[in-house]
């Protein structure tokens, strides 16, 4: 099971679809914290939730070969609930490092060389960690679950009488 859960093309495709959701995510947090003055937790949500639009498509097309598979509202709806999870670990997940590092080390920024960006290392560094939980939980969930058929969507749709 071991080597089909984590065979080396998927993961590896995963890792790139999972890094450009990634970046995707550093860039709106920053911008949000920086030209609209977001609190930290609001502008990883709000990066999070950008990230989650583009992720679904890349992975569904790239990660785990499901791009021609015919049910992509049971993707997206499964898709949800997994990022769902993922979302919490990574929001509060960072939210709770970043906290815990300013209390228990201290703010440490560092300025970019050859300009004026300030960059926050306790937030980078909180952030990474968060996003780092949550790939392994998305992978391991959308692996297993999101982009298989487990019978668990047609029992659903039967409880809410869809």
């Amino acid at each position: 099971m071991n080597d089909k859960l984590f065979n080396r093309r998927d993961v590896f495709a995963y890792f790139i679809v999972a890094a450009i959701g990634a970046s995707l995510q550093l860039v709106v947090g920053s911008l949000l914290q920086e030209w609209f003055h977001v609190s930290y937790e609001s502008a990883l949500l709000v990066g999070y939730v950008v990230a989650f639009f583009v992720g679904f498509f890349l992975t569904k097309i790239f990660a785990f070969n499901a791009k021609n598979s015919a049910k992509t509202r049971r993707e997206a709806a499964k898709f949800t609930m997994v990022s769902v999870i993922s979302g919490l670990i990574t929001v509060y997940g960072s939210s709770i490092l970043y906290n815990y590092s300013i209390s228990e080390i201290r703010l440490f920024t560092v300025v970019i060389p050859f300009s004026v960006k300030v960059v926050n290392v306790n937030k980078l560094a909180s952030h990474t960690t968060g996003m780092g939980l949550s790939f392994i939980s998305n992978y391991v969930l959308h692996k297993t679950f999101t982009f298989r058929n487990t019978g668990f969507y047609e029992k659903l749709k039967r409880l809410l009488n869809l």
